[in-house]
């Protein structure tokens, strides 16, 4: 087979096709790590140092305006972490949240929802997203064959995530929202129904849009988080409408589950998204087994991740960095349908050895 370009090697996986040899490539590249290893590199100049398949990530949006809706920002002290609380006003009240920032990451230290009331405000009064479709046709004809384009359905504009189960955690904090499926499982569902909804709109705008891969889930509903009951019962039924809109929009999608995978495996192939990601291995704080998932549902949908970044990415010889490659490769490469990378982000990672990671993957042919 001629060389393929990293555009058409990863669409081919995606379409669950077999390219020319492993696509290799990784998730989002936290900033961390490019200002620390690679002096401030762009992702773009990432990609092509080391020869990966490359993703350019984009989510222009456009917000409706609304008087309704006034959110304004004050710094704390944060003993030591840069640390912004949020205040948004509605005609009826306010909401708060406090988000904590790193030189790694962000995280919420008070949830915008404390309490009933809380949400009902969101209900009413949060306003809708589209997706700025000029916007990323541009951006993914400036990019053309150098890689894919992939976005997500929009989280909660503070602080959220793509998946309904998952952005709801970010809203009420992932234990109390845990304990309510046990307390107050209908008050769950009108916030998972209001956020399906708020997403539906948007994975309908996306019509026209030049993306290659839409990302919805979330690690808060994998099964390291909590058990196939409730993911049966208040995950699937609000993202599986998401992944059906997307698909009508002309859109592919890929469903992140970073943590747990094995014991809803079926589940989350039977929900119709045509890739699934990450397939954390063990050693990282997943579960999964690679060449058991492929013989499960490599027929049914592409799989993307099942690389230990925390283990291969540091203190190794390439050597063995190489032999992870090919072992992964061997496990769920055969007949295509596999995209090789990291299992999720990482921040710190030897640049000889992500050099490994890319130098055997392109050995790794069909």
């Amino acid at each position: 087979m001629p060389e393929l370009t990293s555009r058409a090697r990863l669409l081919a996986a995606l379409n669950r096709q077999t390219p020319d040899r492993l696509p290799a490539t990784t998730h989002h590249l936290m900033p961390y790590f490019l200002r620390r290893y690679l002096g401030g590199a762009s992702p773009r100049e990432f990609f092509d140092l080391f020869g990966l398949d490359a993703i350019h990530w984009t989510f222009p949006m456009i917000a409706q305006a609304s008087d309704e809706w006034q959110v304004s920002e004050e710094a704390l002290d944060g003993a030591g972490y840069a640390t912004v609380r949020y205040t948004i006003r509605t005609p009826r009240g306010c909401l708060t949240a406090i988000k904590q920032s790193n030189e790694h990451t962000d995280w919420l230290v008070e949830h915008p929802v404390k309490e009933k009331a809380d949400f009902e405000l969101i209900a009413r009064y949060l306003p809708p997203l589209r997706c700025d479709v000029a916007a990323v046709n541009r951006e993914a004809d400036a990019f053309g064959e150098r890689g894919i384009v992939r976005g997500a359905a929009p989280g909660f504009p503070l602080f959220g995530q793509p998946g309904c189960w998952q952005d709801a955690a970010c809203l009420i904090g992932t234990q109390r929202l845990i304990l309510a499926t046990f307390d107050d499982p209908g008050w769950v569902r009108e916030v998972l129904a209001f956020l399906l909804a708020w997403k539906l709109a948007y994975m309908r705008s996306l019509a026209g849009a030049a993306y290659d891969l839409i990302e919805l889930g979330g690690g808060d509903a994998s099964t390291t988080v909590i058990s196939p009951r409730l993911f049966a019962r208040f995950v699937a039924p609000y993202d599986e409408p998401l992944i059906t809109a997307a698909h009508a929009a002309g859109q592919r999608v890929v469903y992140h589950t970073c943590g747990g995978m094995m014991p809803i495996l079926d589940d989350l192939a039977g929900m119709g998204a045509d890739a699934l990601e990450t397939f954390t291995p063990p050693d990282m704080g997943g579960d999964v087994d690679l060449g058991v998932a492929k013989r499960r549902i490599g027929e049914r949908v592409c799989m993307i991740g099942g690389f230990d970044q925390a283990h291969y990415f540091c203190g190794c010889g390439a050597e063995v960095t190489r032999a992870e490659v090919r072992r992964c490769f061997e496990a769920a490469g055969g007949g295509g349908g596999f995209i090789l990378s990291p299992s999720d982000h990482f921040f710190d990672a030897e640049p000889g050895l992500i050099q490994a990671f890319a130098d055997e993957a392109r050995a790794c042919v069909y």
